[in-house]
């Protein structure tokens, strides 16, 4: 008996379709309808996009727009064979469409089905549209107006608060300086006092020595002056 060994076969890995999960359009205005997708294999030349609608409250989906080949093909049944126009780009990996002049009747749940030979395994995407009157807002766009809002006010304070601080301590360290300054002068001053003093002192301790010694002398000579009348009378 000789054993072979057994090929190893590579899982097949799902082509994935990416769409929103939902979009919002006012009447008589234009939304964009995005898909993309995710392949393990290159860019086919039989990549193929194909979007179907299903009304909303409906049951059955009819196919609206096909690519195939290079070229773009709108179907002819359904109230979207005038107002759909192909925006995608193959190449970019984008099957996305627009739909023109919206209306009440077009809310409903449209899908993208890609294809990209030899990966042809895998999921659709669907994308949920709502026709309005007028656009609503958005509860998130709402929430992340007021946070921004919050958070500016926030950024604003602390940069008023540093801006404050800043200026104070720049004060307080002018103040200081201007104190050390004065503190020196006033020192700088004593001691120049003190040395002053400190060089009058022996100057005048000399002046009282001579005038002293200029008084025994003459009291010396008055004396002996008088000693010499005496002995002459």
């Amino acid at each position: 008996f000789h054993s072979f060994p057994l090929p190893v076969l590579s899982p097949v890995q799902a082509i994935v379709v990416y769409t929103d999960k939902e979009v919002h359009g006012a009447v008589g205005s234009q939304v964009t309808l995005y898909c993309s997708f995710w392949s393990s294999e290159w860019v086919s030349d039989d990549l193929s996009f194909t979007w179907r609608y299903q009304p909303e409250g409906g049951r059955d989906a009819i196919s609206i727009f096909h690519y195939a080949k290079g070229q773009p093909y709108i179907d002819e049944v359904g109230t979207f064979k005038e107002r759909i126009q192909w925006v995608g780009d193959p190449h970019r990996k984008d099957g996305s469409i627009v739909i023109h002049n919206l209306d009440y009747g077009d809310n409903g749940t449209f899908t993208c089905d890609v294809k990209n030979p030899p990966d042809i395994v895998g999921k659709t995407s669907q994308v949920t549209l709502y026709v309005f009157e007028k656009v609503p807002t958005r509860y998130g766009v709402v929430l992340g107006a007021v946070i921004g809002g919050v958070l500016g006010v926030v950024l604003l304070a602390l940069l008023l608060f540093y801006l404050i601080r800043y200026c104070w301590l720049r004060r307080q360290a002018a103040l200081q300086r201007r104190l050390s300054a004065m503190e020196k002068g006033k020192l700088h001053k004593t001691a120049k006092d003190s040395s002053k003093r400190g060089r009058q002192t022996p100057v005048l301790y000399a002046m009282l020595d001579h005038s002293r010694s200029a008084k025994a002398a003459s009291e010396k000579k008055a004396k002996g002056l008088g000693e010499s009348r005496k002995d002459k009378k």
